[in-house]
């Protein structure tokens, strides 16, 4: 997920107010002010004693010339450098987006930070935004914010699914409300996941439940943002889990529980590209798959040959982070 930052120098109340109800990642604050920053909500603070430390954790930047960039270039390989461009050029910007990461643009408007979010379609790693206008940050934020990594989800088909014995499968109930076509990404093999259906379809023999997603084994990989995966085992309240839909958009969600219980569960399998992939469910009605186009799709229907989305990539994974390595998972 992007950064938002926002510079409250000299201090100002109303701007870390203002940044604590946008949901701004950290503020930028003169030494000896964290104090002041804390007594007003649990936020970050960038500062020579602060949370995030200026020259150790992070580096500012003037980029004025070539030299700079090259400076630039080189500091971003162990530190977070944040980029100040004087007179708003984006080329020092692309030059450097195109050969590194952990880069955050300093900018004093929605529609600077709007444009330095877009460079070379990919665009730095977050926004500091140096403004006293409160519209300004409630603006930006929200555009950080709604920012969504998109995943190619691909058309599988079914090839078989096997009812189980008993086992004990995850429910995460998040603190978002889902909607029709949205769910999380669910597999027994980190590299080839379905999209698992939120509980948003009515049903006779529950109540909706739009901010759960029963997602299976608690073996299984859930893919979370940035490319990391997580085992559903190890969800718990205050964590972070990626939202996807049929479209492949996604949004970060935060966890408000997860309920693991014993329940008769099934195998699904199906083939993709030549690829198999699969998962393990609880053997319910009311757990879904998603179709290409949105709609949800009971288990317990599932027909050999049936199209449901999933994700695949090539990677394995060692502590949940991608790695370019042969990993073999049945």
């Amino acid at each position: 997920m992007k950064k938002f930052w926002i510079k409250v120098i000299p201090w100002q109340k109303e701007l870390v107010t203002t940044a604590l109800e946008s949901g701004a990642d950290a503020v930028w604050i003169e030494k000896g002010f964290n104090e002041q920053v804390k007594q007003l909500g649990k936020i970050n603070t960038i500062a020579e004693d602060g949370d995030i430390k200026i020259d150790k954790d992070v580096i500012y930047l003037k980029i004025q010339s070539k030299e700079d960039e090259k400076k630039a270039l080189q500091m971003s390989k162990s530190k977070t450098v944040i980029l100040s461009t004087p007179d708003w050029s984006i080329i020092p910007l692309e030059n450097l987006i195109a050969q590194t990461k952990g880069l955050i643009a300093e900018v004093n408007s929605f529609s600077q930070a709007k444009t330095a979010l877009q460079i070379l379609e990919k665009g730095v790693d977050g926004i500091l935004l140096n403004t006293t206008n409160l519209n300004e940050i409630k603006k930006t934020a929200s555009l950080v914010k709604n920012i969504s990594e998109n995943l190619n989800l691909s058309e599988a088909k079914i090839t078989n699914t096997k009812v189980l014995g008993m086992g004990d499968r995850v429910c995460i109930d998040t603190c978002s409300k889902m909607k029709l076509g949205e769910g999380m990404l669910i597999g027994n093999s980190s590299s080839a996941m379905f999209l698992v259906h939120s509980e948003t379809i009515e049903n006779p023999y529950v109540q909706t439940r739009p901010f759960r997603v029963n997602a299976g084994g608690l073996h299984a990989y859930t893919l979370l943002s940035e490319g990391k995966t997580k085992y559903l085992s190890e969800i718990k309240s205050g964590d972070e889990v990626l939202i996807v839909n049929s479209k492949g958009d996604t949004q970060v969600a935060i966890v408000g529980r997860a309920k693991i219980e014993r329940r008769p569960m099934m195998l699904v399998e199906a083939e993709v590209e030549g690829k198999k992939v699969s998962l393990i469910l609880q053997n319910a009605e009311t757990v879904n798959l998603t179709e290409s186009n949105g709609s949800p799709i009971s288990v317990v229907s599932l027909k050999k040959g049936a199209p449901i989305l999933v994700y695949t990539e090539n990677t394995g994974r060692h502590f949940g982070i991608k790695i370019e390595e042969t990993i073999e998972e049945k």
